[in-house]
């Protein structure tokens, strides 16, 4: 294992358990000073924690940063224990893609399901190989079924779901779980997850989080092989990720994903911390440590995510990592805000994400993830700021990679 290049998976946790330890404790301080009613409180409820384990060969690790990945196949194959029944995929509110299906429809087939949520990084990072396993294996048996279950209140919305499920190329049926009745069916809590379903309805294999590719495709081909109905080959995938999609840079990674609703928000540092749910002038202090964040301008900070009242107002967050993401969007629908982009106070040129143009600026239209910085040099402590030239933008959350 010494010789081994090691990925770290992450993941997004909703659970009312314990929080864990992990490699990011020590970002745990509350926002500061809050008030609310009058009164001084310390808020830290983060749900989303950083998962770290040993996993993938150096050429799958190496390349897969660089955004390709090819897996070599291997001929390790392990028992599959039977890890329960597939429950019933009763409760969705819609279906996309296809009719509602039942387990009885199911059996006979094995069955892929992938909870996601379509603004969280680290399924949009797995899902180029979901995609593939369902598009090579579709013939031969597989059906791949996405339960989306929503972490945001916009990402309730079935049209926001469908917009970005069409614009992420996915065709295969996604039970819209608003309610989380097929979440809670399963016993879930992570953001990706996958559940591995054989031909007699039986759960054979679970993986929470990124990574583990060649694995999960591995299981894929030896639960399509177990009836000895047809030859399945052991070839992988090829995934070639790019934009949102891309691998993250997992070497220079220091900077874990943080919300801004007051609810799990870290490290926010504007001057005598946070008004909560009422409108406030912020200012932003110099300079920000990392992984500090602050505001500038005048802002509601509410329980998801922080709403500007004026133009003019700016985020500024003091990160280490190849690229950043900022979940947000307009809050009247059919509206936009217009943006520009700082990186260490100059235009975000060099560095500019697949959201920015030229000149460093963009546009807010919807609500979904955007990527506002990749670093094409290398990776150190910068700091960002988003000035936001028109009012009415929510922003809910940071996502690094």
């Amino acid at each position: 294992m010494s010789a081994l290049h090691t990925q770290r998976p992450r993941l997004c946790v909703r659970s009312s358990r314990r929080r864990r330890s992990s490699r990011f404790s020590n970002f745990t301080e509350s926002i500061g000073a809050q008030r609310q009613g009058g009164q001084r409180v310390s808020i830290n409820y983060n749900r989303r924690y950083f998962l770290t384990t040993m996993l993938t060969t150096i050429a799958a690790t190496q390349l897969g940063m660089l955004g390709c990945t090819t897996q070599h196949a291997t001929s390790t194959t392990a028992e599959l224990p039977i890890e329960g029944e597939l429950p019933p995929l009763v409760g969705a509110i819609a279906w996309l893609s296809s009719q509602p299906l039942t387990v009885d429809e199911l059996r006979g087939k094995v069955v892929l399901i992938n909870f996601c949520t379509y603004t969280c990084i680290n399924w949009l990072r797995q899902l180029p190989y979901v995609r593939a396993w369902a598009e090579k294996y579709q013939d031969q048996g597989l059906v791949v079924i996405g339960v989306h279950t929503p972490e945001f209140e916009f990402e309730k919305n079935t049209d926001n779901v469908r917009r970005a499920l069409t614009a992420m190329r996915i065709d295969y049926p996604i039970a819209v779980d608003n309610d989380y009745a097929v979440w809670q069916a399963f016993g879930n809590h992570y953001w990706p997850a996958l559940y591995f379903i054989d031909r007699q309805g039986r759960i054979r294999h679970h993986h929470f989080g990124e990574g583990e590719y060649e694995r999960s495709e591995r299981v894929i081909q030896q639960l399509l092989s177990e009836s000895g109905t047809a030859r399945v080959g052991q070839e992988l995938v090829k995934v070639d990720a790019r934009g949102l999609e891309a691998a993250a840079d997992w070497g220079s990674l220091k900077s874990p994903e943080n919300y801004l609703g007051y609810e799990r928000t870290e490290n926010f540092a504007s001057p005598g911390g946070a008004l909560l749910n009422k409108p406030r002038s912020y200012a932003n202090p110099a300079p920000l440590n990392r992984n500090q964040w602050a505001l500038s301008g005048d802002w509601t900070i509410g329980r998801q995510a922080i709403v500007l009242n004026q133009s003019g107002g700016r985020i500024a967050y003091r990160f280490h990592a190849r690229d950043l993401h900022l979940v947000m969007g307009p809050v009247e629908r059919g509206t936009s805000v217009r943006f520009r982009v700082l990186v260490d106070g100059q235009p975000a040129v060099t560095a500019r994400g697949l959201d920015i143009d030229e000149r460093g600026e963009g546009t807010v239209t919807e609500q979904r993830l955007y990527q506002l910085i990749r670093q094409p040099q290398t990776v150190s402590d910068r700091q960002f700021e988003i000035e936001f030239l028109d009012t009415g933008v929510e922003a809910f959350a940071f996502t690094f990679g």
